[in-house]
């Protein structure tokens, strides 16, 4: 009978194995690992040395209430060599009456809180640590082979959230804050809050290690939608029971607001916040993650794939599709082993709730590389990020009659200026050629033709100059506060003189494209044109007009309605502008 040894403590080492895990940033208080990788511990013994082979036992490591081998949510092993591909332990020195061990997880365990066990016959708890994912370790799924991008997706707390129009791009200091005290007990809690878990914690638990079921478990959990998730969105304008999406700037007073409040909601969030948020979570639990911003980006909501802008005669939209001045969302670098190898990398996932997804409000991950090829069957949502950044836009005016005329349309609109933070600095990188290849490209065509679509677009004159043509310029004096000009350019590109009539206005409108009261107007019933004419006409707007009408994102849209009085043929065009606060100068 092998004899058993009596164990006084166990030293978990925390301070060294938290910092050899890159952990120490959460503290060195308690044992936090990373997942494939070995830590240590030193068990003093209440007297005598270990014999080996005469002193045996085993290690039991387990997460969960109901922790099995068949859910993989607990693993027992006897020390031996390690080959870190599995659970295991080896006696690293024995020396008086200190034994130290080194321990390593499988790379595929389930992340989460761990107890640890010694097992003689009789058992005797070691502790508690937590395991994380580990982009350090090759065999982990979430490996990451640079040291600089573990820094800035891992690491780094703090980053910069793009937001904007294409000409006005803006850049928002954020505070992940994943490291903050009491950050990873609520990512923690944000785990065992899903309704998965819930209804059946073993399997629940025995997902957690996936990063694809983590990153879209956290897709749902941090909007509240079907759950107690972290944050409530709110695109009224009114934030007078809550806060204003616009006043946070850091992760981390919401998410200890939500674990405080006994996981109610927090008001508000809206998509950058929602990404910001999620960005955190990732990160906290070990998963490489970025925040990315998609200029006009498109809302399909019936998954064909066309953002159709219909609009009633007094140029009103009536349709559900629409096309966000800016939507932001994260992408997490993970494997893919239910997918090809070529889908490996960034994963693109949406927190903020948009559409169902097998009946939860939830997004991704898909991963990007399938969104810029075409492949819409991958999982998850392909179909619907690809619209988000590539779909092809038809705009028609729908008459009394019934009849419905074409105003324009674009294969180029959406989709523009995707945008992260670069690595190691405070400066935007521009990722677009990530989603797809060039605009208008042969390559870009085959992918569309690729993703099932049927362009609408032909015979509106795409390839030919239409007969009239409409652009809206601006001036750079756009400042919140004061009164400015802004113009529509017609030219007739016809041989033959024009008569048309051109309404051109401007509206309050939030950067998901919702748009608010007007507050300039310039009707003008009949413009002559001249053959090959061009003709500036100016719109002016006035401060006491426009800023009881904009909203926090300091927004204005502008549109402008041609319509040929002969053919009835109608053309438009349409901008947002974001103003500019009003510098002030200080001298003595």
């Amino acid at each position: 009978m092998a004899e058993a040894f009596h164990v006084s403590r166990c030293d978990l080492q925390c301070r060294l194995n938290n910092a050899e895990h890159h952990t120490d940033l959460n503290g060195v208080d308690r044992l936090i690992v990373r997942r494939g990788q070995p830590f240590t511990l030193d068990l003093h013994l209440r007297s005598g040395t270990f014999q080996p082979g005469v002193n045996s036992f085993r290690l039991i490591a387990e997460t969960g209430l109901c922790s099995s081998e068949k859910w993989g949510t607990r693993a027992t092993f006897t020390p031996s060599n390690i080959d870190k591909k599995t659970w295991g332990a080896s006696v690293s020195r024995s020396s008086g009456n200190v034994l130290s061990l080194s321990i390593c997880s499988a790379p595929d365990a389930p992340i989460g809180q761990y107890s640890l066990t010694l097992d003689q016959g009789t058992k005797i708890s070691l502790g508690e640590f937590v395991l994380l994912f580990n982009p350090w370790c090759r065999r982990d799924t979430v490996f990451m082979d640079d040291e600089e991008k573990r820094k800035e997706y891992i690491l780094s707390q703090d980053g910069l959230i793009y937001t904007g129009t294409p000409k006005y791009i803006c850049d928002t200091p954020w505070n992940f804050g994943q490291f903050m005290p009491g950050i990873l007990d609520t990512c923690l809690r944000i785990l065992d809050e899903n309704p998965k878990h819930l209804k059946d914690p073993s399997k629940d638990c025995s997902g957690r290690k996936n990063p694809v079921y983590v990153t879209r478990l956290l897709s749902a959990m941090i909007n509240c939608n079907d759950d107690r998730g972290i944050l409530k969105g709110n695109w009224s304008g009114n934030y007078d029971d809550g806060t204003s999406p616009s006043q946070w700037s850091s992760s981390v007073e919401i998410l200890r607001e939500w674990q405080a409040s006994s996981c109610r909601p927090v008001c508000y969030g809206q998509c950058w916040v929602f990404a910001a948020v999620a960005c955190t979570v990732s990160r906290a639990l070990g998963i490489p993650c970025r925040v990315v911003t998609n200029f006009e980006s498109a809302h399909d909501t019936n998954s064909n794939l066309v953002i159709e802008l219909i609009y009633d005669e007094n140029r009103n939209k009536i349709s559900e599709d629409s096309v966000w001045n800016f939507h932001v969302w994260v992408e997490s670098w993970m494997a893919r082993p239910d997918l090809k190898p070529e889908f490996n990398g960034w994963q693109a996932s949406d927190p903020t709730p948009q559409e169902k997804s097998d009946g939860v409000y939830c997004c991704g991950p898909v991963p990007v590389n399938a969104v810029k090829e075409g492949e819409l069957t991958v999982k998850y949502d392909a179909p619907f990020v690809y619209a988000e950044v590539n779909a092809d836009v038809l705009e028609y005016m729908t008459l009394r009659d019934g009849r419905k005329i074409r105003m324009g349309g674009s294969a180029t609109y959406v989709g523009q200026c995707i945008s992260t933070k670069s690595v190691g600095k405070d400066a935007r990188e521009d990722i677009t050629h990530l989603y797809k290849y060039p605009e208008g490209s042969v390559k870009e065509r085959e992918v569309f033709q690729k993703a099932n679509h049927r362009s609408k677009l032909q015979g509106w004159g795409v390839e030919s100059e239409p007969s009239l043509q409409i652009k809206i310029k601006v001036s750079k004096d756009m400042m919140r506060g004061c009164d400015f000009s802004v113009f529509t350019v017609v030219t007739n590109n016809s041989p033959i003189s024009k008569t048309c009539h051109l309404k051109f206005y401007a509206q309050a409108i939030s950067y998901h494209g919702k748009l608010g009261g007007r507050c300039g107007l310039s009707n003008m019933l009949y413009l002559q044109l001249f053959p090959g004419e061009v003709k500036s006409c100016p719109l002016k707007l006035c401060y006491t007009d426009y800023e009881g009408a904009i909203t926090q994102d300091s927004m204005i849209h502008l549109q402008a309605f041609l319509q040929d009085t002969t053919t009835d043929e109608l053309f438009k065009a349409a901008r947002t502008v974001v103003l500019e606060k009003r510098k002030i100068n200080l001298s003595r």
